[in-house]
């Protein structure tokens, strides 16, 4: 049985979006796809963060989802928060097409993404990559752009 979940972010500006997730059994990878709307043309950093709380905007979502006390890094680096999912990038439209297959999050089990929240960060994250404390902790993607609880679907 396949396995679906969906997060519609929205922000205070003008970022909007729609991911889907699948997952076709408890061990195969997610596919996410889905587009967001409103960004400046470029990369921008795209994460799962550890809490399913917008209450005070995307900032109450937490840091990214880590369950394994890891440090920031890219969606292919073995070692990573479970919540890096690098960047997604925008185009002259303004609008970011997501199409991203990733085996550190689930749908199931201990350490599932659904009830946590989906961000999208106004910089590109430099994939722990960025010499400095910061980048090993966020990828200095900057600012939550927009954000929105994952959430099970049919």
């Amino acid at each position: 049985m396949v396995l679906k979940a969906v997060c519609v972010l929205k922000g205070a500006g003008e970022a909007t979006g729609t991911v889907y997730f699948e997952q076709e059994s408890d061990s195969s990878p997610v596919k996410l796809t889905g587009e967001i709307k409103g960004l400046t043309p470029g990369e921008h950093g795209f994460h799962v963060h550890a809490f399913g709380d917008n209450t005070n905007g995307c900032i109450s979502a937490g840091p990214h989802f880590n369950p394994f006390n890891k440090t920031h890094a890219g969606p292919k680096d073995a070692d990573r928060h479970v919540g890096d999912l690098g960047n997604v990038t925008a185009g002259a439209d303004n609008i970011a097409k997501i199409n991203i297959i990733d085996s550190a999050i689930s749908l199931t089990g201990q350490y599932a993404i659904i009830g946590r929240t989906m961000v999208i960060h106004e910089k590109a994250d430099d994939l722990g990559r960025g010499g400095n404390e910061e980048s090993l902790k966020t990828g200095n993607a900057g600012g939550r752009l927009a954000c929105g609880v994952i959430g099970i679907t049919q």
